[in-house]
């Protein structure tokens, strides 16, 4: 593959130029964006709620950098007896945690997965510390179950969306891209490794086991509603000489081409061809860049192909 090396000659402006970017295409982007948005939104709102009325009720612990600010939560408030009534800072603590967070995420992984996760950690933070905490559901097994369930299914809405929960997905993918032996779901498991041995060592082993029950359920249904890394290659076949086209390709998507010259067997006329590999859940955004370019260019998905090399996985 290419990779981002063609930017750089994308943006030298080599080759002919393309046309103006239809402003219905773009339009149509910005909708359709909208809307996912909006499903970050109530993604947040299920987590939130999942939280909120079955895991902090149950005096249980998330995983991630969650789980850590609750524990941080329970100290503060047990051991320096702070009054903050039915109030949860544990929702503000993450938010200050992922801040640093966010800084990574602006420079590793592009503008518009920054802009998601900008407003879902937002949304997710206020929720967490608007929601009042109640109690549902009074047995602990039941509370892990429909707990993990909610929430799961809330982070799982919001990374189909094109979003993150923040935290550490966005650090386990920095450190996909830094070294290939790490991976979204090690890294998230040494960090819940070492914070419920904590609970253990500063709780109980019920807390501990019922918290590990809940982060179990919780991750299978993260997968039930976003199966992450189902590979897809995407060929394009257009008569746009459309330079400006992949360089949006690499800036947005932050994915290479592998571009080449063909001739039309019945027409014979010259066409370009763009071979992608991409993530199942980014293919209506390049199909988006690709119409808003060349509303009659042909593309050709073929979903669940196996890559060995250096591919980017993403959330």
């Amino acid at each position: 593959m290419d990779g981002n090396n063609k930017a750089a000659g994308a943006a030298k402006g080599k080759g002919p130029l393309a046309p103006a970017p239809e402003s219905g295409g773009s339009r149509q982007l910005w909708i359709y964006e909208g809307k996912r948005t909006l499903a970050c939104l109530a993604g947040s709102f299920l987590y939130a709620l999942g939280i909120n009325l079955f895991i902090v009720p149950a005096g249980f612990y998330s995983g991630g950098i969650l789980g850590i600010c609750q524990v941080i939560r329970t100290l503060l408030v047990e051991g320096l007896r702070l009054p903050l009534g039915g109030f949860d800072i544990a929702g503000v603590l993450y938010y200050l945690a992922n801040l640093p967070i966010f800084v990574l995420a602006y420079k590793k992984m592009g503008k518009r997965f920054f802009a998601k996760t900008l407003v879902c950690v937002t949304s997710m933070s206020l929720l967490l510390a608007v929601l009042p905490v109640h109690t549902v559901l009074e047995e602990a097994l039941p509370s892990c179950i429909f707990g993990g369930i909610l929430s799961g299914a809330g982070v799982g809405l919001i990374l189909r969306m094109g979003g993150s929960s923040g935290g550490m997905d966005i650090v386990g993918v920095i450190l996909t891209k830094w070294k290939q032996d790490y991976s979204v779901g090690k890294v998230n498991l040494m960090v819940n490794v070492v914070l419920y041995a904590a609970c253990l060592l500063l709780f109980d082993v019920e807390t501990a086991l019922y918290s590990v029950i809940y982060a179990a359920v919780y991750a299978l249904a993260v997968d039930r509603l976003h199966v992450q890394n189902i590979n897809v290659e995407v060929n394009i076949i257009t008569k746009v000489g459309s330079e400006v086209m992949e360089k949006e390709i690499f800036e947005e998507m932050n994915r290479g081409i592998t571009k080449w010259q063909a001739l039309g067997a019945y027409t014979y006329e010259q066409c370009h061809v763009l071979y992608i590999l991409i993530s199942k859940y980014e293919v209506h955004q390049l199909k988006s860049i690709v119409h808003k370019y060349d509303p009659h260019a042909f593309i050709v998905v073929n979903e669940g192909v196996s890559v060995d090399g250096h591919f980017l996985k993403k959330l």
